[in-house]
């Protein structure tokens, strides 16, 4: 279990371990408002990343819950919060 905070860069190669970068380089910049089907990731690919997040920070995203989480703001808000809470 990581000991420090979930970043968007951690997310970022996250997202691209579990499905692979978008065709038009959507994962560029700042992106933490940018929702994930703008992005180019489907549900599928937000599953594959929530057991990537649960391998690496232990925290585990409920599928109900994840599909909820439409940017990647709002998943780095879940993750960092439960971590903090679990210390």
């Amino acid at each position: 279990m990581a000991t420090t905070p979930m970043t968007l860069d951690d997310l970022r190669r996250m997202l691209t371990e579990a499905a692979g970068e978008p065709e038009h380089g959507a994962l560029a910049g700042d992106i933490a408002d940018t929702g994930f089907e703008a992005l180019g990731y489907d549900s599928l690919a937000l599953l594959e990343t929530a057991a990537l997040i649960t391998q690496e920070f232990g925290v585990r995203i409920a599928d109900e819950d994840l599909f909820e989480l439409r940017t990647p703001r709002a998943v780095l808000d879940l993750v960092n919060g439960a971590a903090a809470q679990a210390r």
